[in-house]
């Protein structure tokens, strides 16, 4: 008859908490000082969004020291860029012409500053 044993599990329970337990109320103690765990709460609130105000701010004043064409030019130098922009190097020569007229040695070593040969 085990029911009758006093070690059963169900009767070592007592309203949901071990006998064992000391305090069957320790999951709620940080209500005791619930003015201080608000205030603490709060301002931990008040820094997180003191520091994403600060980021923001940074993030601005960065944008302002960079240098975008588009924003910091003069219409008429952005469509000069654009102008720039569509030329290619060169003046009709193709490559091989190009190397067929070089001085250049093409098994030279490759010059590494620093280094003597």
């Amino acid at each position: 008859t085990t029911a009758s044993s006093p070690k059963c599990k169900e009767e070592q329970v007592v309203n949901g908490h071990d006998e064992k337990d000391n305090n069957p109320f320790a999951e709620y103690m940080w209500m005791e000082n619930e003015e201080d765990f608000n205030r603490q709460v709060e301002e931990e609130l008040q820094e997180q969004e003191f520091l994403d105000r600060c980021f923001q701010e940074m993030l601005e004043e960065e944008d302002q020291d960079w240098f975008i064409p588009s924003r910091d030019l003069p219409q008429g130098v952005g469509q000069l860029q654009q102008q720039l922009n569509g030329l290619s190097v060169g003046d009709g020569h193709s490559s091989e012409d190009i190397l067929s007229k070089s001085n250049l040695n093409p098994d030279a070593k490759e010059f590494v500053p620093g280094v003597k040969y």
